[in-house]
C-alpha cells in the first residue's frame, strides 16, 4: 500500500517527535538521524528528523554525542521517566493539587488502583 503524501497525511502538532522519542526508545542505543528515519513511518525527509532531534535536543530530552560528521543520539530518560514527568507537569499546572489527584484515583481503573497502592507502599517502606 503507498505512503500518502501532501496535506491529507500531516500528522498532528508534537506526532513526529512522540514517533522518534519512540524510535529511540526502541533502539536502546546511541543511533544516526538516518537510523531514526529509518523507523519512521510516511518517509519524512532527513532534514525533518534532523530539525525534530534538534528542537528535542533543545528541550531536553534528546543528548546528542558528536561523532565524526554528525551526531549520534539517544534519549534523556527512558519512556517511563519521560511520561512521568509530563503528569508531574500537569499536576504542578492545577491550583488545587489535592482535587486533581482525587480526581485521578478515581479515575483509575480498579487494577491500576491498586497497583498505585501497591507502589505508595513499597515507596513508604524504602
Amino acid at each position: 500500500m503507498p505512503q500518502e503524501t501532501g496535506p491529507a497525511s500531516r500528522r498532528a502538532p508534537g506526532e513526529l517527535e512522540n514517533e522518534v522519542l519512540s524510535a529511540l526508545w526502541a533502539v536502546g542505543a546511541p543511533v544516526t538521524a538516518a537510523t531514526v528515519r529509518g523507523s519512521l513511518t510516511g518517509d519524512p525527509a532527513l532534514t525533518t528528523v534532523l530539525t525534530i532531534l534538534s528542537r528535542l535536543h533543545d528541550k531536553g530530552l534528546v543528548i546528542r554525542e558528536p561523532v565524526r560528521r554528525g551526531y549520534l543520539y539517544s534519549p534523556a530518560r527512558d519512556e517511563a521517566g519521560h511520561v512521568a514527568a509530563g503528569m508531574r507537569a500537569l499536576l504542578e499546572k492545577g491550583t488545587d493539587r489535592a482535587a486533581v489527584l482525587a480526581r485521578f484515583v478515581a479515575e483509575l481503573p480498579v487494577e491500576d488502583e491498586q497497583l498505585l497502592e501497591q507502589l505508595l507502599h513499597e515507596h513508604l517502606e524504602d
